[in-house]
């Protein structure tokens, strides 16, 4: 994470793709295997030849295989939307704690203000301090919090070195 980036903008992004992320995966059916095969079946009329037989051996063995290849996109699909979804939980998990590990009022404020979206006239009201305070906590929250991203970092790329 870059000392640039917003994470507050990030946090509220990352809440909201949790939750469409987890109704994904709650209602995840993937490709018809069954619509795809009967597509592919060659038992009805093509053009002007019209297969008297069953369905051929050839296109049999394509459809057999055609379900294994979206059997596996889907597997793939799934996949990707858990590790993204996954990814997102870690994110969002990080970003508390790491809130809560800022010094001094700026835990609680960080909390009511970003995670609890409290607006800005009643924090200052709460906390007893001008708007213009406010910006600083949070200023200051912002560089807090990009060096313990900063450590995040380090350690994960240690281990990959590792």
């Amino acid at each position: 994470m870059k000392a640039g980036d917003n994470l507050f903008d990030k946090y509220h992004q990352w809440k909201k793709d949790r939750i469409t992320l987890a109704f994904e995966l709650s209602r995840f059916e993937g490709v018809s295997t069954d619509e795809v095969i009967e597509s592919m079946c060659l038992s009805r009329p093509q053009d002007e030849r019209v297969q008297t037989s069953g369905i051929s051996d050839r296109t049999g063995k394509t459809a057999v295989y055609y379900r294994k290849v979206a059997e596996s996109m889907n597997d793939d699909w799934y996949d990707y939307t858990f590790r993204k979804y996954q990814y997102v939980k870690e994110e969002i998990e990080f970003f508390e704690y790491a809130v809560s590990r800022l010094s001094g009022r700026l835990p609680e404020v960080i909390q009511d203000m970003v995670v609890n979206g409290m607006q800005w006239k009643e924090a200052a009201a709460k906390y007893a301090v001008s708007e213009a305070m406010l910006t600083k906590y949070r200023r200051k929250a912002l560089s807090e919090l990009a060096v313990l991203y900063e450590g995040r970092a380090k350690h994960t790329e240690e281990y990959l070195l590792s």
